[in-house]
């Protein structure tokens, strides 16, 4: 019988010992790596020096992304674990590095040697006194000569965190520093999702929208040790960067552009109706009907991306769909094609006074024109309804 009972108990208690030995580990460095021969063995040993150096749980981990120059060989030979991870992107190899990584805390950074892996402990610091996203500053810490090019140090750098810090309200002052440590399960809950350069920003922009605890700490960045150019291409990635900022803030993108359009447009028209300027009167009237479609695009947007987890909740957002929902939105669409229906039918009276001949444009098109607009705002507004309503058929 005892014989049996221990017999049984030994896989159990062998993995017992496993999850105890994972749970041990407080750091995972990862490494994203494409065909990093010349440098990767600096960046590894720099690690695994830090990691002995300071008597850390830790290992160093190889994303590597498909590498044909013998990276894998050199990480394996000096005890790194290589992770695979066939999909591409820097995006992709990261997030298949977080995945597999058993470390508490997570400290990331590029294999070009252009980072200081043997410098963590800033970052280990904020980390144990609970921060969720520890981000390097790369313009407080220092920069080399020749560690950064001219147009991303004074212009794409400088002009994408400032959007970053515009639309999202976030702290960092360096977006897209690639050195930054991060408690697992804080990064993992976010479900980043992007594969490419842009992984750096989503980051970022998850953490902050989803109220996370962020700090930085300085960080110098030096010219990294390769032979060939680096994989991040300027324009592509700098304009992936930007779309990423835009598309995740509708607010920015749609909301405040179509209030700016509904609010000149109306004034523009309540100021030309009197007057015989007729054509002006049509464009002011068609800023309105342009601004409130893209107004609503800024509500589609926020429905859908609450809706897939892409973007958090909105308080603001649920407290308004308590008053604007689909009967409202019918009632009001309704309301419009009245008023349009009735400008209509009285420019079409005035129209058969005159025999149903030539009429004076600057006398009926300041009633035609808002009629029109009417109309056209009320079926916005009906269809509208109907489609946020299925947007939002999961809340």
């Amino acid at each position: 019988m005892l014989g049996n009972v221990s017999t049984r108990e030994t896989p159990v208690i062998r993995r017992l010992d496993r999850l105890e030995q994972a749970n041990a580990i407080e750091v995972s460095i990862i490494m994203p790596c494409l065909n990093e021969a010349e440098t990767l063995a600096t960046c590894i040993k720099k690690a695994q020096w830090f990691i002995a150096e300071n008597d850390l749980a830790g290992e160093v981990i190889i994303a590597d992304n498909g590498s044909n120059d013998g990276s894998q060989e050199i990480a394996r030979r000096l005890n790194a674990r290589v992770v695979p991870v066939p999909t591409k992107g820097y995006g992709s190899a990261l997030k298949g590095g977080i995945a597999a990584a058993r470390g508490k805390y997570i400290i990331m950074g590029d294999a070009d040697d252009s980072y200081d892996f043997s410098s963590l402990n800033p970052f280990i610091k904020k980390l144990r006194n609970g921060y969720d996203l520890v981000m390097g500053n790369r313009f407080k810490g220092g920069i080399e000569t020749g560690a950064m090019p001219f147009l991303h140090r004074y212009l794409g750098n400088p002009v994408l965190t400032g959007i970053g810090k515009l639309l999202f309200g976030s702290p960092c002052n360096d977006f897209h520093c690639g050195l930054r440590g991060f408690r697992k399960d804080a990064i993992s809950a976010l479900e980043l999702q992007t594969t490419g350069m842009e992984f750096a920003s989503e980051m970022v922009v998850k953490a902050t929208l989803h109220k996370m605890q962020i700090t930085e700490v300085p960080t110098t960045l030096s010219p990294d040790g390769r032979s060939r150019p680096p994989h991040l291409n300027t324009w592509r990635d700098g304009w992936r960067h930007l779309r990423f900022l835009l598309m995740y803030s509708p607010r920015w993108l749609f909301f405040y552009p179509g209030i700016f359009l509904i609010l000149a447009g109306l004034l523009a028209t309540l100021s030309l109706l009197p007057s015989p300027k007729v054509h002006t009167l049509l464009y002011s009237s068609s800023a309105m009907t342009i601004g409130f479609q893209i107004v609503m695009f800024a509500l589609f947007t926020k429905v859908f991306g609450i809706s897939e987890g892409l973007l958090p909740e909105d308080r603001r957002l649920n407290r308004l769909f308590k008053y604007l929902n689909l009967e409202t939105g019918l009632i009001a669409g309704c309301v419009l094609l009245l008023m349009g229906t009735a400008a209509s039918v009285y420019a079409f009276g005035i129209w058969g006074q005159h025999d149903f001949g030539s009429l004076n444009p600057t006398a009926t098109m300041p009633i035609v024109i808002p009629g029109v607009t009417c109309l056209a705002l009320g079926i916005q507004a009906i269809f509208s309804s109907f489609f946020l309503s299925i947007l939002g058929l999961k809340r």
